[in-house]
C-alpha cells in the first residue's frame, strides 16, 4: 500500500523524465512548485543524512572508546577519518552501479551492509580493528547519499530538483545538530558500542523504508552501460564539462568552509572564546537552524528567481560571511563579530547546496545522474577533509587559521562560479547536436 501511494503521488514528478530517452529537458515554474510527497522528502532527506549520523552521533564516544580500547588520540581519531575515507570512496562505487543496475538493488545492498558493519563496530576488539570496520561502515553508508541524490534527479528536472534538495534540508540540516546531541545523551545510559548499536538499527530502518517505500525511477532502457570502462568514460565525459565541473568545485569548496567551521568551531568558541558546551550546543544549533531557514526560502523561491542568481546570493552570503570572519578575528572584535559572520558562512549552504546540485545534475540524461552525483560527493568530503586540519596548525590559542581557511575557501567557490554559467537549451555540441539547459528556461 505504502509503495502504491508513493508510485501515485511520484507519476507526476516521473513524467519529467519518462520518454526522453537520453534528452532530459527543464522543469517549468509551475513543475517547480509541484506537489513532492513527504515520505519521499522523509526516506531520501534520511538517506543523505547518513553521512552526519555516522559522524556526528560518534564524536562524544571518542574518549571513553580511546580509553576502553587502550588506544591514544591519534589512533581514536584515525577512526573518524576512516569513515570520512569510506563516504568519499564508497561514493564513486555506488553511483556508477546504480546508474548500471538501477537505483534500488545498490541501495538496498549498500544500506544492509551499513547495518552490518554498524553492529560489528559495536563488538570490535581492537581500534585496529574498528579503523577497519569504520572505513566499511562509511563506504557502504555513501550508497545511500549517493543514490538518493540521484533519486531526484531520476524524478525531477531543472528548478524542480533544486526545490526538493531544499525541501531534503528539513532532515538532513537536522542531522549535525540532533545526532551529537543524541549520542551524548546515549553515552550516559550505555557505554561506546551503544553508539553503533543505535545506528546499526537505524540502517535497519533505512532498509525497510526504502524496500518498502521506493520504487525502481530508474528503468532498464534508461540505464548505461556498466563496467569499469563504461564508468570511467562517463567520469571523463562529466570532468571536460566545465558546466558540470564548476558547478561541482563550487559546491565542494563551499561545503568545505562549512566542514571547517564543524571540525574548528568547538575549539575556537569554547576554548578561545570562553562558551560553555551549553552555550556553544545553543550556537551551533542557531547556525544550523538559519541554514534550513535559508534553504526553505529558497525552495519557496524556485520557479520564480532564476537557479544560478540564488546561487549567486548564497555565494555572496559565504564571502560576506569569510572575510567578515578574517576581519574580527584580526581586529579582535571577539564574540559580537565573530558569530554573525560564522551565521552567514553556515547559512549560506541552505542556498548554496541545493541550486548548485540542481544545476550540475539538471539537463543530464539520468543514465549518467549516479556518476555525477558520485563526483560532487567527492569534491565535497575530499576538499573538506584535506582542508579542515589546517585550522588548527597554529595551535590552540588562535582563530586565525580557521579565518583564514573558511576565507579562501569562500574566495574560491566564488571564483569557480563565476567562470561557470548554465547550458543553453537548444545550443549545439561539438558534434552539431542540441544539448538541453540546465537551468530554468531564459537563465542565462
Amino acid at each position: 500500500m505504502w509503495a502504491g501511494a508513493m508510485y501515485r503521488y511520484m507519476a507526476p514528478a516521473h513524467s519529467l523524465c519518462s520518454g526522453m530517452g537520453g534528452d532530459d529537458r527543464v522543469g517549468s515554474p509551475a513543475e517547480a512548485r509541484a506537489r513532492v510527497p513527504l515520505r519521499l522528502v522523509v526516506i531520501l532527506g534520511a538517506l543523505t543524512a547518513v553521512g552526519p549520523l555516522s559522524v556526528d552521533m560518534y564524536l562524544p564516544a571518542l574518549p571513553q572508546l580511546a580509553r576502553d580500547l587502550s588506544a591514544g588520540p591519534v589512533p581514536a581519531q584515525l577512526t573518524l577519518t576512516s569513515c570520512v575515507i569510506g563516504l568519499a570512496l564508497g561514493q564513486m562505487v555506488a553511483g556508477p552501479l546504480s546508474d548500471a543496475w538501477g537505483r534500488r538493488r545498490p541501495l538496498l545492498i549498500g544500506l544492509a551492509a551499513y547495518a552490518a558493519a554498524s553492529l560489528l563496530c559495536a563488538v570490535a576488539p581492537t581500534v585496529e580493528t574498528l579503523i577497519a570496520l569504520r572505513w566499511v561502515q562509511g563506504a557502504a553508508g555513501a550508497a545511500g547519499i549517493v543514490i538518493g541524490r540521484a533519486i531526484v534527479r531520476d524524478l525531477y528536472d531543472g528548478a524542480a530538483v533544486a526545490r526538493v534538495f531544499a525541501l531534503l534540508m528539513l532532515v538532513t540540516g537536522l542531522a549535525p545538530i540532533l545526532a551529537p546531541i543524541f549520542g551524548g545523551q546515549l553515552l550516559r545510559v550505555g557505554p561506546w558500542p551503544a553508539v553503533f548499536v543505535v545506528l546499526g538499527c537505524a540502517g535497519a530502518a533505512l532498509f525497510l523504508g526504502a524496500l518498502l517505500g521506493l520504487r525502481e525511477t530508474l528503468p532498464g532502457e534508461r540505464r548505461g552501460d556498466g563496467g569499469a570502462r563504461g564508468s570511467l568514460t562517463t567520469f571523463r565525459t562529466l570532468l571536460a564539462d566545465w558546466s558540470f565541473l564548476g558547478y561541482a568545485l563550487a559546491s565542494g569548496t563551499a561545503f568545505a568552509a562549512m566542514f571547517t567551521y564543524i571540525s574548528g568551531s568547538s575549539f575556537v568558541l569554547q576554548d578561545i572564546y570562553g562558551l560553555s558546551p551549553q552555550e556553544f550546543s545553543l550556537v551551533f544549533g542557531g547556525n544550523a537552524l538559519g541554514l534550513v531557514t535559508a534553504g526553505q526560502i529558497g525552495g519557496r523561491l524556485v520557479g520564480r528567481v532564476r537557479l544560478s542568481r540564488l546561487l549567486a546570493v548564497g555565494l555572496a552570503m559565504l564571502l560576506t560571511g569569510g572575510v567578515g570572519l578574517v576581519v574580527m578575528v584580526l581586529a579582535g572584535a571577539g564574540l559580537a563579530g565573530v558569530l554573525p559572520a560564522l551565521f552567514l558562512v553556515v547559512a549560506a549552504q541552505g542556498l548554496i547546496g541545493p541550486n548548485a546540485m540542481a544545476l550540475a545534475l539538471s539537463g543530464r540524461p539520468a543514465r549518467v545522474a549516479g556518476s555525477a552525483s558520485a563526483l560532487i560527493g567527492l569534491a565535497m568530503f575530499s576538499i573538506g577533509g584535506s582542508m579542515a586540519p589546517l585550522a588548527g596548525v597554529a595551535g590552540p590559542h588562535t582563530a586565525v587559521p580557521m579565518a583564514l581557511v573558511i576565507a579562501a575557501l569562500a574566495v574560491a567557490a566564488c571564483s569557480v562560479a563565476l567562470g561557470t554559467r548554465p547550458r543553453r537549451r537548444g545550443r549545439p555540441d561539438r558534434r552539431g547536436q542540441r544539448r538541453a539547459d540546465v537551468g530554468l528556461p531564459g537563465e542565462p
